[in-house]
Parts: C-alpha cells; sequence; structure tokens
C-alpha cells in the first residue's frame, strides 16, 4: 500500500498533478476531479485546500513558478549576469512560457484577470531573486540605482518574453545580446 502522503507533500503532490494537467489539456478541459484522478486522492482533500478551479489554477501557476526558480549568475558584471540569466530561460522556459500564454486564455477571460496577476513576483519569489543581481551591479558601481525602477529591472525578461510569445520557439542569441546592449543597459548607466 503506498504510503499517505500529509501536508506540504500532499499539496505539492496536488499541485503538481494540476500543473500536468493543465499541461496536457489545458484550462478549458481542466477539472478538478481530473486533477483528483491524476493525484490519486479523492475530492475532498482537494477541495479542502482549493474551493474552485480557477483557484487550484491560481495556487499552481504560483506553485509551479516557486519551483522553478533559477539560479541568480554571478559573474561579476551586469551585462553577463542578465544575458546568462536570459540564455538560461532561453533554454529551458519556452513551453513554460507558451503553457502560460496559450492554455491560460480562457483562463484570463473567465477570471477578468491577466497574465500579470498571475506572475506575482512577491507570491512567486522572483522579485527577492532579481534584487540579488541588480545589487550586487550597483554595489560594483556598474549602474546608478536611482534609475532602477521596477519596470526597468524587468525590461529585458519581459522583451524576452515577447520574443518568445511571437514565435513559440527560443530566442536567437544575438537577439538577447540586442535586447540587453541596445535597450536595457543604457538605461541604467
Amino acid at each position: 500500500m503506498p504510503e499517505r502522503r500529509r501536508g506540504a507533500a500532499l499539496e505539492k503532490a496536488l499541485l503538481d498533478a494540476a500543473w500536468e494537467e493543465l499541461t496536457d489539456s489545458g484550462y478549458a478541459r481542466f477539472t478538478m476531479d481530473a486533477v483528483v484522478q491524476r493525484a490519486g486522492t479523492s475530492p475532498p482533500v482537494l477541495y479542502r485546500r482549493w474551493s474552485d478551479r480557477d483557484e487550484l489554477v491560481r495556487a499552481t501557476i504560483v506553485h509551479t513558478l516557486r519551483e522553478s526558480l533559477l539560479d541568480i549568475p554571478d559573474t561579476g558584471s551586469l551585462r553577463e549576469d542578465v544575458l546568462t540569466l536570459m540564455r538560461e530561460i532561453n533554454a529551458t522556459r519556452v513551453r513554460f512560457i507558451t503553457v502560460m500564454s496559450v492554455h491560460l486564455g480562457g483562463y484570463y477571460q473567465e477570471t477578468g484577470t491577466s497574465p500579470g496577476d498571475l506572475l506575482d513576483p512577491l507570491a512567486t519569489g522572483r522579485t527577492e531573486s532579481l534584487d540579488v543581481l541588480f545589487d550586487r551591479a550597483v554595489d560594483r558601481g556598474e549602474i546608478k540605482p536611482e534609475l532602477l525602477t521596477e519596470r526597468i529591472k524587468s525590461l529585458p525578461f519581459d522583451l524576452l518574453r515577447h520574443e518568445i510569445l511571437t514565435t513559440f520557439a527560443p530566442v536567437p542569441d544575438h537577439v538577447l545580446e540586442e535586447i540587453v546592449d541596445t535597450l536595457f543597459l543604457p538605461l541604467v548607466r
């Protein structure tokens, strides 16, 4: 008999099953019952944690983003740190970004939310991760902290996401370098 899951292990198993269901079936066919079956549990176990599918989808996205945080590079240069991180996203996250866009269109329409609502950087831990990268660059004297707004910090990554969503493919390296060298770095120096 399989070991009974509890607490954090159970919640992780439920959210992992929900992510698998979402990526396999899309939001339109995503159901609480399908997640229950995939997770090998009972409906009360799922409904005690999330009252409906939209709440479960949101929790699933936040969980998946937290689980998939990348290590922040420390190359000694802001340019190389940002490029290294963008290259890692480009190499490992194209499918995730595509799923977030394509599969969740119905979710956004039904709930009146947007991708920005699901990608809350505080909930997902992305703010703290990127702050480390930028704090190092400030400490090295590479950038002026007064020029570093939240929008500017997210700019290279927003442009990378835009490029991925226009092609559903990894972005060529010369485009990543152009984003960093031509658009991002001039704004912070």
